[in-house]
């Protein structure tokens, strides 16, 4: 079964279609069409572990899905969803159990969107890290205000917290694996570090947070819809849009940061 990895396939199949989208063009159809059914069709595995059936009473498993797994959907149901996995296989899961909704963060233009699938749901006003212009490398501190950067690049929701101090919040995987890896070459993190990390990405986890690549990146609320970069490079939006996207987004809802 292919998995969504550290570059999530939701994301590079759509964010293309959606790019264009926002860009004046001479042609009606920047992308092949194919392409945009994919991006519309494809979901993701947000239960630990999920079982496809061949029929919709839940009978006679198929397989096994894990956690992140792509699949995409052929027919939609109440309680039951028809599916095909990236090798053709087709059967039934839980509908609870898959999800199509992922999250564009825009530094530039200072804002949150919500997809599902091509489809936007909404735009939120968003503030960022100390140092909103560059790429996030390593931890800030009272010290080194401008290591507080918002990173950039394809991550997921990792853990959602309810009780934060700053409202509500989803926690993010970061650092990543390609991140422990550039830590790493860099002489920042130790190969047990680096190791770490990789392994939590590997399996689903919540990374270490304590390296001095930094940690704790969140989508969290207290934002004050002014576009301010006060953050330790946390994405901060508005209490009651963060409560809006509280029921849409999953742990494993990926998420992408451009700059």
């Amino acid at each position: 079964m292919k998995r969504l990895g550290t570059l999530t396939a939701l994301v590079f199949v759509a964010l293309p279609l959606l790019s264009a989208f926002d860009q004046p063009s001479l042609s009606s159809h920047t992308e092949p069409v194919s392409v945009e059914a994919s991006a519309a069709s494809l979901y993701y595995v947000t239960a630990r572990k999920a079982t496809i059936f061949r029929r919709s009473d839940s009978s006679l498993p198929v397989r096994q899905v894990a956690f992140r797994d792509q699949v995409h959907l052929v027919k939609n149901g109440e309680a039951m969803s028809l599916v095909r996995t990236e090798d053709g296989a087709e059967g039934y899961i839980r509908t609870e159990d898959i999800s199509n909704v992922w999250i564009r963060v825009s530094k530039r233009r200072n804002e949150v969107r919500i997809y599902r699938g091509m489809d936007l749901l909404a735009t939120f006003p968003a503030d960022f890290g100390f140092n909103t212009f560059a790429n996030k490398e390593r931890r800030g501190s009272l010290a080194s205000p401008d290591d507080w950067r918002t990173p950039e690049g394809a991550f997921y929701v990792v853990r959602k917290n309810p009780r934060s101090q700053y409202h509500r919040a989803f926690v993010l995987n970061y650092p990543t694996a390609s991140d422990a890896d550039r830590g790493y070459r860099q002489g920042l993190i130790s190969q047990r570090e680096r190791d770490a990390i990789i392994r939590a990405e590997q399996n689903g986890q919540e990374p270490p947070m304590n390296t001095a690549l930094g940690g704790l990146i969140e989508i969290h609320g207290h934002g004050t819809g002014g576009n301010d970069n006060w953050t330790q490079g946390c994405v901060a939006v508005k209490n009651l849009h963060m409560d809006l996207m509280w029921s849409l987004v999953d742990i494993g809802t990926p998420v992408y940061i451009e700059s």
